[in-house]
């Protein structure tokens, strides 16, 4: 079992605040069945009279067929709503008792609830939880129990959400890059993710930093603050199902190396005591469990090798065991892939994506305290907030649904997409505290091309093509996109359940070779990076929109860079 938030043991008690956190403690797993239950309050929001918490249960005992749990406040602290729990309050005692829907509590098994309440003064989490009349979070005083201090490093110093008042890395092989090109410097300072897209990336391969490098330059960067290191966990076996481009090293079937060679090696220098300092954010595998979805089956979008990866589980597999061991280094912070709204907005994809991830979230030993969240629009272009027009929209008779560009999708945007996506994750058995990131590197879409306002109202299609944002001929084009900008630059909470806006993607590395190129990386020619290309079901047979002259994925592409600056939105200075 993963050691993570809930097979914890120490017991304590953090003073809460603006992200306050009640975690137990067990940094080596020892002794754990001596722990009858874990209880994780967190507080999520705080203002000046009031509050919202979640509150995460793990049973350590016999199941349970029904469940209550009991605290006292030490201040005035009040429950005024809550969700997923029946909750009562008698003077500073409270208590939360199961729902009909999650009565059941499983050995090993967890249920979240939350709830929002009132306080004046201090607002100090409760130092005492009882589950049935067992007391919560201690063992019988061994090692790890209530006498020991906290472990400096352990999953006790996890905050709510890593980036707040936290420096994130910059890339120096990136930002040299990005300050070669003509008025590159202007963002070469910007945080992007460090890709580990292959089984050499760990040590450095082709002149590049490995992990190591990467680590011990963040620990530079970092000073006596906090610092957020980002790495994307991307070497599957079968990779990335549906796109050539991306294919990587590892054939269908080499779920053993995956783990061996790729997976272990990276736990164990993310697990170094040197790195414990560090908030790491790994996100985890890109475009892998969306592909079980959409392109599978029956559909006019299956393809043969992602029906390959679907009944060898190895994606579900790989996930579910990356999850396992990352989570369990104390400082790791892990984020699952979860596609974007042009890809998995529509009804018979949204529900049964977030199942397939509750599923690998719960494979090969990982749980869901696993994940600390998900990330969208990873090495997409999907605009970030369409302003002139929404879903709900009326034009000449029609809903926005039915205009082409949206095809009955419903959602618009990336925000929307990831607050919505959010809350259906937590409906599936997620904790209710996750948090999203949004990839925000090349989703600007400013430059003379962006709309000032809607378009015309002769018909549905005018008004939204006239008014959106994202340029492009159709929302499934991925490949090095003509006419893209720079999005957002990277920020920490900037919206209701989002973590914070990324640049996962180095902005100027290429999706793929326009052309086909032979290299040593796996990496194929995918014709949705050809710009004579006329495309397929994905993209509903559009142009590809691909810029010309690509080199492999990956690769600089000065370009693309030039053509992200100019089109920059906000624009740069």
């Amino acid at each position: 079992m993963s050691r993570t938030r809930t097979a914890l043991l120490a017991a304590m008690a953090l003073v809460a605040g603006a992200t306050g956190t009640a975690f137990a403690v067990d940094p080596d797993g020892a002794g754990a069945a001596a722990v009858p239950c874990t209880v994780d309050y967190k507080i999520q929001n705080q203002w000046s009279t009031g509050f919202t918490a979640a509150v995460t249960i793990t049973n350590n005992s016999a199941a349970k067929s029904s469940w209550s749990l009991k605290w006292s406040y030490a201040g005035d602290q009040k429950v005024t709503s809550g969700w997923n729990a029946k909750l009562s309050q008698s003077g500073a005692a409270v208590t939360a008792a199961n729902e009909t829907y999650n009565a059941q509590l499983a050995t090993g098994g967890s249920v979240s609830f939350g709830f929002q309440g009132s306080y004046s003064g201090s607002n100090a989490i409760p130092a005492t939880f009882t589950l049935d009349g067992v007391t919560c979070n201690v063992d019988d005083g061994g090692p790890g129990g209530p006498t020991d201090p906290p472990d400096p490093g352990g999953p006790s110093n996890r905050v709510n959400n890593p980036y707040e008042g936290a420096k994130v890395y910059v890339n120096p092989e990136w930002s040299a890059n990005a300050a070669a090109e003509p008025g590159g410097s202007r963002v070469a300072n910007q945080p992007t993710g460090v890709w580990l897209d292959r089984i050499a990336a760990i040590n450095g391969a082709g002149g590049k930093m490995g992990l190591r490098a990467h680590l011990d330059e963040a620990l530079r960067q970092k000073g006596s603050g906090e610092l957020v290191v980002q790495f994307v966990i991307y070497n599957l076996p079968g990779r990335d199902c549906s796109a050539l481009a991306s294919n990587g090293e590892l054939k269908a079937d080499e779920i053993g190396r995956y783990k061996t060679d790729y997976i272990d090696p990276i736990k164990a220098i993310l697990a170094d005591p040197k790195y414990a300092s560090l908030r790491i954010v790994t996100t985890v595998e890109i475009d892998s469990l969306p592909n079980l979805v959409t392109n599978t089956g029956s559909r006019p979008t299956a393809v043969p090798q992602c029906d390959v990866m679907k009944a060898n589980g190895n994606y579900v597999k790989g996930v579910g065991y990356a999850l396992n061991k990352l989570g369990d280094v104390p400082n790791v912070y892990n984020y699952v892939d979860a596609g974007h709204h042009g890809w998995i907005g529509w009804d018979d994809n949204f529900g049964p994506t977030a199942t397939i991830m509750k599923e690998a979230a719960t494979a090969e030993g990982a749980t869901v305290n696993d994940v600390h969240g998900f990330i969208t629009n990873t090495a997409n272009y999907s605009a970030l907030k369409e302003n002139n027009f929404t879903i709900n929209d009326t034009v000449a008779g029609k809903s926005v649904r039915e205009s082409k560009w949206v095809d009955w999708n419903r959602y618009l945007d990336e925000l929307s997409y990831a607050q919505a996506f959010r809350n259906q994750l937590v409906s599936v058995g997620f904790n209710s505290n996750i948090g999203m990131l949004i990839d925000t590197s090349r989703n600007g879409w400013g430059g003379t091309a962006r709309p000032t306002g809607p378009g015309a109202t002769t018909s549905v299609d005018t008004y939204v093509d006239g008014g959106r944002y994202d340029r492009r001929l159709n929302a499934g084009n991925w490949c090095n996109q003509s006419g893209a900008g720079l999005g957002e630059r990277p920020k920490a909470a900037p919206a209701a359940g989002i973590d914070a806006y990324v640049w996962m993607k180095p902005p100027g590395e290429s999706d793929g070779s326009s052309k086909a190129i032979p290299n040593d990386e796996g990496k194929g020619f995918d014709r949705m990076c050809d710009p004579t290309y006329t495309g397929n079901p994905r993209n509903n047979n559009n142009m590809s929109g691909a810029l010309p002259d690509a080199p492999v994925s990956g690769h600089w592409f000065s370009a693309q860079f030039r053509q992200l600056m100019q089109n920059a939105y906000p624009p740069l200075s």
